[in-house]
This record gives C-alpha cells, sequence and structure tokens, in this order.
C-alpha cells in the first residue's frame, strides 16, 4: 500500500509555485503603491508659521505659508499653555475661508483665533491639515 501512493506531478507543482509568486507579487504591489501615495500626499505640502501677532488683548493671528507642492486645508487649530495640554479652539477664523494654503508659498493663509491672552506668557499651537499632517509652533505673548 505505501509503495503505490504519489505526490503531485512535477508540472503541477511547478505551477501551483507560479501561482503563489504571482499571488504574492500583486499583494506587494497593492501595498506598495498604497503607502506610497500616502507618503507623497503628506510630503508634498510644507507648512511653516510665518508670523504671530497678538493685535489685542482677546486675539491672535497666525499666517502660515505652504512652500510645498500640494495644497493643504487646516481642519483643526490647537491652543494652549504648554505642548502637552492643547485644546482645539473652535472660534477660530480663516483667511482665506476654504482654509486652503496654496501650494509654491504664493497665498498664506491666516488663521485668528479669539482667545484672551496674558502678556509675556508662552503659548503653544499646533496645526492639523486634512491630510493628517501636524504642524506645532510656540510664541511668546509681547
Amino acid at each position: 500500500m505505501l509503495g503505490s501512493k504519489k505526490g503531485i506531478s512535477p508540472i503541477l507543482a511547478t505551477l501551483l509555485l507560479i501561482v503563489i509568486a504571482v499571488a504574492a507579487t500583486i499583494i506587494t504591489y497593492a501595498w506598495v503603491m498604497t503607502f506610497t501615495t500616502t507618503q507623497t500626499q503628506q510630503a508634498g505640502a510644507v507648512l511653516i508659521v510665518e508670523n504671530v501677532r497678538f493685535p489685542n488683548s482677546t486675539t491672535i493671528e497666525i499666517t502660515i505659508r505652504n512652500t510645498g507642492t500640494a495644497d493643504a486645508k487646516i481642519v483643526e487649530v490647537y491652543l494652549g499653555m504648554s505642548s502637552t495640554n492643547l485644546e482645539k479652539q473652535t472660534s477660530v477664523a480663516y483667511n482665506p475661508t476654504t482654509q486652503i494654503v496654496k501650494a509654491g508659498g504664493e497665498t498664506p493663509i491666516v488663521i485668528t483665533i479669539t482667545k484672551t491672552w496674558a502678556s509675556g506668557t508662552r503659548y503653544y499651537f499646533k496645526f492639523v491639515s486634512d491630510a493628517g499632517q501636524i504642524l506645532p509652533y510656540n510664541e511668546k505673548a509681547p
């Protein structure tokens, strides 16, 4: 009985290995394309804080410029007295109102936060784009 058992034929084994290799290649290709597309979109926007102004006791104006190659939309603004204790700001105005910082550095966005601030205090900011990019910044009030 043991002598009559046979394995799969060499042709079938070769075809099976080819199918497995092609499937692994397709899965790897799909993962790499998804990963590089996500990373390219995030790296396309390069946000920098250009200026922070405290024009009156209840207003903070932040100018952000995008020197990258892709537009970015600021979707969240955080402010706090330390980098670990930031609160999401709800009283925020954007100029332009689309919240989009155009690529190329030509047109900055001005974010106006209505918040009472104290002179001589350091404030910590965090700006979040729609692509998940985070721009931390801190400034001491005059």
